[in-house]
């Protein structure tokens, strides 16, 4: 399964989560997920895939 949520760096050295069905910063709420450190971009990129495959996998329930 191709992760849905991955960290990029941006030029001036911030990092950003990008959600690869768009191709454009994550949102969560009505913020983006921009000018991030490393570290944190990459967790929040791990927790947010998490919380997809958890989506996904009660959807996948529900169709049962």
């Amino acid at each position: 399964m191709t992760e849905r949520y991955r960290p990029q760096q941006e030029h001036n050295d911030t990092w950003t989560v990008i959600d690869a069905q768009t191709e454009r910063a994550a949102e969560m709420g009505s913020r983006t997920i921009v000018g991030m450190n490393q570290q944190d971009a990459e967790e929040l990129a791990e927790l947010l895939n998490k919380l997809e495959a958890q989506k996904q996998g009660m959807d996948t329930e529900a169709d049962r």
